[in-house]
C-alpha cells in the first residue's frame, strides 16, 4: 500500500489525514489544536503540525504529502528567513482601514480585474499595509511575504531560520489568489509595492506551482503545492460544475467550481483560483460555527441540545431573527458591525426560537452569498453541505428550508486535509485520483421562501 498524507491547518486546529493513494482509504489520522486569537505566532502552527504528525502515527512510511491551510494569513519573514511578527490571520479586522486607502488608490474595477479580488480586511495585501503603516520598522525588515500554508510547506521540506533559502518557498494558484496581488498572468508587483508602501522588486513571494506540479523534501518525498482550504475541501470532495459547497466551519463559505474566472467589481464575490486549475468564485462570512457555540451557551446547552431546541420551533422562528454579526462581518462588508437580534416579542420569546433564529440567520447569510455567485452566471444544481456544523440535524433541516435547491451532505470527513491528500496522490499517480465519498440527502420539508424573505427585511 502506497500512503499519503494531507494536512489541513485551520484556524483552530492542525488535521492530519493519511491516505492509501490508489483508494483514498483513511488508514490513521492525528490532530492538535491551535491558540485562539486572530494574532498567531506560526512557530505555534509548526509545533501543532508535528504534534498532529506525532499523532497519526508519523511520516516515516509516506511517500507524498500536500498541506492545505487558512487563507490571507501573513507570514512575513526577514533576509534569516526568521519570522518578523505573529501572523495576522483572515479574521483580524484592523486592517479595514487599509483595505479602503487600497481599493480608493487602485479602483475596485482594476483590482477586480487585474486580481480577481476587491479586497476587504482579510486579504493579505491590506494587512501589509496596515504593517507599513503601523509597524514601519518591521515592514522595512520584509525580505519574504508568505502564507501559512506556504510557510508550513517550507519548514516541513527542512528550510526555516537554520536553513534559510527564501528561494525555496513554494505556494499554488488557490492560496496566492486570497492574496490580492495575484492574478492570471502571475504576482502583481505593482500593487504589492502600493501596498507595502516601497518597491517590492527584491522581496521573495512563493513560486506558484501547476496543480500537478511537485517538489521534493529533505528525505525525497513528493511534496504537492498544496491549496488554500475551500481549493482543499473542493478537491477533496470532488466537486465538478453544477455543485455548490456551503461549508459551515469558523468562518461560513459558499463556492463553485467553474471553468473560467468570475470577476464582481463589487468584491461581493471572490474570483478565486482552485486547486485543480479552474476557479473558484466564493463568497465568505466572519459568523459561523461561532454563533451556533455562542447560542448554544446563553441557552446552557450542548449542540444537540439547540439542535433540539430548533427543532422545536416552527420556520422563521415566529418573526424572531437574528443578525448574526457577532465579530463584524466580511459579506456583506461590515467590520465594524455587532449581532442584533430582531423582532421580539412577548409570544416569540422562546428558547426555541432563539435557537432557531441563530441557525436561519448563519444560513440566511450563506444563502445571500450563492444569490451572488449566481448572479455572474454559475448555475449550480445542488448544494454540498460540509464542516463541522454541517453534522447538526437542525442545520441540515433548515438547510433544505432556506436554501432552494437540493442540499446533500457528504460523509463526515476532514475534507480540507483529504483534498490536501489527492493532491499528494496525484503528484504519484500523474493525475487527479477519483476517490469516492459518501453523500446522504438532508431532512426534507422542502424550501421555505419566507425564512429569507424575513431575515432580509432587517437587514440595513
Amino acid at each position: 500500500m502506497t500512503l499519503v498524507m494531507g494536512v489541513d491547518s485551520s484556524t483552530q486546529s492542525c488535521k492530519v489525514v493519511i491516505a492509501d493513494a490508489a483508494t483514498g482509504d483513511v488508514v490513521r489520522s492525528g490532530r492538535a489544536a491551535h491558540p485562539d486569537g486572530t494574532e498567531v505566532g506560526p512557530q505555534a502552527w509548526w509545533e501543532a503540525l508535528r504534534a498532529a504528525i506525532s499523532d497519526a502515527g508519523g511520516m516515516a512510511d509516506v511517500e507524498a504529502w500536500s498541506i492545505a491551510g487558512q487563507q490571507h494569513g501573513m507570514v512575513v519573514l526577514d533576509a534569516e528567513g526568521r519570522v518578523i511578527r505573529p501572523a495576522l490571520l483572515w479574521n483580524d479586522t484592523r486592517s479595514a482601514a487599509a483595505a479602503a486607502a487600497l481599493v480608493e488608490e487602485v479602483g475596485a474595477g482594476a483590482f477586480s480585474a487585474r486580481t480577481g479580488v476587491v479586497p476587504v480586511a482579510s486579504f493579505t495585501a491590506t494587512k501589509l499595509r496596515w504593517l507599513a503603516d503601523d509597524e514601519p520598522s518591521n515592514a522595512a525588515r520584509v525580505a519574504a511575504i508568505t502564507l501559512p500554508h506556504d510557510w508550513l510547506t517550507w519548514r516541513l521540506r527542512g528550510f526555516g531560520p537554520e536553513n534559510p533559502v527564501l528561494d525555496e518557498l513554494i505556494t499554488d494558484r488557490s492560496d496566492a489568489s486570497g492574496t490580492a496581488y495575484w492574478g492570471a498572468d502571475g504576482y502583481d508587483r505593482e500593487i504589492l509595492s502600493l501596498a507595502l508602501r516601497r518597491d517590492s522588486a527584491s522581496v521573495v513571494l512563493p513560486r506558484v506551482l501547476r496543480p500537478d506540479e511537485k517538489v521534493t523534501d529533505a528525505d525525497g518525498r513528493r511534496v504537492a503545492p498544496g491549496a488554500g482550504d475551500n481549493a482543499g475541501a473542493a478537491l477533496g470532495l470532488g466537486a465538478r460544475g453544477g455543485d455548490a459547497v456551503v461549508s459551515i466551519g469558523t468562518s461560513g463559505t459558499v463556492f463553485a467550481v467553474t471553468d473560467a474566472p468570475v470577476r464582481d467589481a463589487t468584491g461581493t464575490v471572490a474570483g478565486f483560483a482552485d486547486a485543480a486549475g479552474g476557479w473558484l468564485p466564493l463568497i465568505a462570512t466572519l459568523n459561523a460555527a461561532r454563533v451556533l457555540d455562542a447560542t448554544a451557551a446563553l441557552l446552557g446547552v450542548d449542540h444537540d441540545g439547540l439542535a433540539a431546541l430548533a427543532l422545536a420551533a416552527e420556520p422563521g422562528a415566529g418573526g424572531l431573527v437574528l443578525q448574526p454579526w457577532f465579530e463584524g462581518e466580511r459579506t456583506p462588508n461590515r467590520p465594524d458591525a455587532t449581532a442584533t437580534l430582531f423582532g421580539m416579542t412577548l409570544t416569540n420569546a422562546t428558547r426555541e426560537n432563539l435557537a432557531r433564529a441563530a441557525i436561519e440567520g448563519v444560513l440566511c447569510g450563506l444563502a445571500d452569498g450563492l444569490d451572488a455567485i449566481r448572479a455572474h452566471g454559475v448555475a449550480p444544481t445542488r448544494i454540498l453541505l460540509i464542516g463541522g456544523a454541517a453534522q447538526s440535524r437542525a442545520v441540515q433541516t433548515i438547510a433544505a428550508q432556506v436554501f432552494d435547491l437540493p442540499v446533500v451532505v457528504p460523509e463526515p470527513q476532514e475534507y480540507v486535509a483529504f483534498g490536501a491528500a489527492t493532491q499528494a496522490a496525484w503528484t504519484l499517480l500523474g493525475s487527479r485520483p477519483d476517490w469516492s465519498v459518501g453523500e446522504t440527502d438532508a431532512a426534507a420539508g422542502g424550501h421555505v421562501p419566507g425564512i429569507r424573505s424575513q431575515y432580509a427585511a432587517r437587514l440595513p
